[in-house]
């Protein structure tokens, strides 16, 4: 299985990734995370920040993905994703039955005050080119698996509905 997370920067993608991978890992099951940042900084290194590039960036992960979960693993992916038609391509490249879509959503107030590097402010003052949700579009998840309303909220409170995203016939 594969769980997609995707959202905005600071929407808490990865924290809920982490908090699941935990999860897991506690209950014997085999799983990984592919985190959007770290891809960045090694596979997803040679890319920038266009369309052509942002699809690239997925349609990588996606693959490693497929990898993965063909292995038997849970594979965790945390990637700002910022458009619908490249989501849908990652779902075909790993397989519709075996990918789930979760939107981790929060009001740009919100990210803005988790953002403790700064981006949202550089970008807004121009110094950071198509940054997602400023100067780069982010396509919200048409129809997602689930969506979860980070606002507010701990991974506590948010893990329970993404372990309903598992196959049930396997305890956690």
């Amino acid at each position: 299985m594969t769980i997609w997370l995707t959202g905005m920067s600071g929407a808490g993608k990865t924290t809920l990734a982490r908090a699941l991978l935990e999860q897991l890992r506690a209950a014997g099951r085999g799983a990984v995370l592919l985190d959007g940042d770290e891809a960045r900084r090694g596979l997803c290194a040679d890319l920038g920040f266009s369309a052509d590039d942002r699809r690239e960036n997925v349609r990588r992960l996606a693959e490693v993905a497929r990898i993965l979960v063909d292995s038997g693993l849970v594979c965790l992916v945390a990637v700002i994703s910022p458009f619908q038609q490249d989501r849908d391509s990652a779902r075909a490249r790993v397989g519709s039955e075996r990918f789930k879509e979760v939107f981790v959503d929060a009001p740009m107030e919100v990210l803005e005050a988790r953002d403790t590097k700064g981006l949202y402010a550089a970008a807004r003052r121009g110094e950071i080119a198509q940054f997602t949700g400023i100067s780069s579009p982010y396509e919200r998840p048409l129809s997602p698996d689930l969506h979860l309303h980070t606002a507010g909220k701990s991974p506590a409170e948010l893990l329970p509905g993404l372990l309903t995203l598992l196959d049930p016939q396997i305890p956690i």
